[in-house]
């Protein structure tokens, strides 16, 4: 077979039960034609945004989910759900590594095709944005307001690995992960575009450097301060050694 009878059996599947059910039929022409590609590099970074997207879907559809659970204090539900969160993360920033394999000069060929739009007009990336704050007015008002605890009390105070411990954790791991996926995507615009560039909103890089050092829940990370300060005040700034001085040489 040639280019385009290869190029017409990829965009028009088979279509049974399976691929009925999945809808492959519309799937499969969310992207550009093959023919208009504007490199062979085009339908990787359409797919791997496209793909995005819907991770993002399915993080913000579970985090609703989430927040009903904490509402009702059902914290295995919570930290199961969390776990997929977790998991759909680590995909997320797993899979910006194949846009690696792409040349600067084949990303600044598919940049052209985007227009005025830019990576950080995400509608999924944007509305994730959004819920950390209802994730945290719920875990506070179940989890710590309504059982008398403080965030000092459930990390050290009064630590027992409860309930409330587990789930603040979750929201940890979870606010570690989305930071690092930001990294990651910082990386990428490093090795693609360079970080001394502009957007293509005219922005400066800067901004994005800027996101990815921003918490969801400081609350979470500051007690980690406030922690080794109190404990450390029982050593002092410097330790003494624990190890053995060595013998004087004869």
């Amino acid at each position: 077979m040639n280019k385009e009878d290869y190029y017409a059996r990829i965009e028009t599947p088979d279509m049974r039960d399976y691929g009925v059910y999945l809808q492959c039929d519309k799937l499969l022409t969310c992207q550009k034609p093959l023919a208009e590609m504007a490199n062979a590099d085009e339908l990787q970074f359409q797919i791997v945004h496209q793909v995005e997207e819907l991770w993002m879907k399915l993080i913000a559809y579970t985090l609703v989910d989430v927040i009903d659970y904490l509402e009702k204090q059902n914290t295995h539900r919570v930290v199961t759900l969390m776990g997929r969160v977790h998991r759909l993360m680590r995909m997320m920033t797993a899979q910006l590594d194949l846009l690696e394999t792409m040349s600067p000069k084949e990303y600044q060929e598919v940049r052209l095709q985007l227009g005025n739009g830019s990576g950080q007009e995400s509608p999924g990336f944007k509305l994730l944005l959004r819920m950390p704050p209802d994730l945290w007015r719920a875990f506070k008002a179940a989890y710590l307001d309504g059982r008398d605890l403080t965030i000092d009390e459930i990390y050290d105070g009064k630590y027992d690995h409860g309930d409330s411990y587990v789930v603040a954790e979750a929201l940890v791991e979870f606010d570690e992960l989305f930071q690092k996926f930001r990294a990651n995507h910082l990386y990428l615009i490093h090795r693609s575009i360079g970080l001394g560039s502009k957007s293509l909103k005219g922005r400066p890089v800067e901004m994005l450097e800027g996101g990815a050092r921003h918490r969801f829940f400081p609350e979470l990370w500051d007690i980690r301060c406030t922690m080794t300060d109190r404990w450390g005040s029982q050593y002092g700034v410097v330790r003494d050694s624990i190890s053995q001085p060595e013998e004087a040489a004869e």
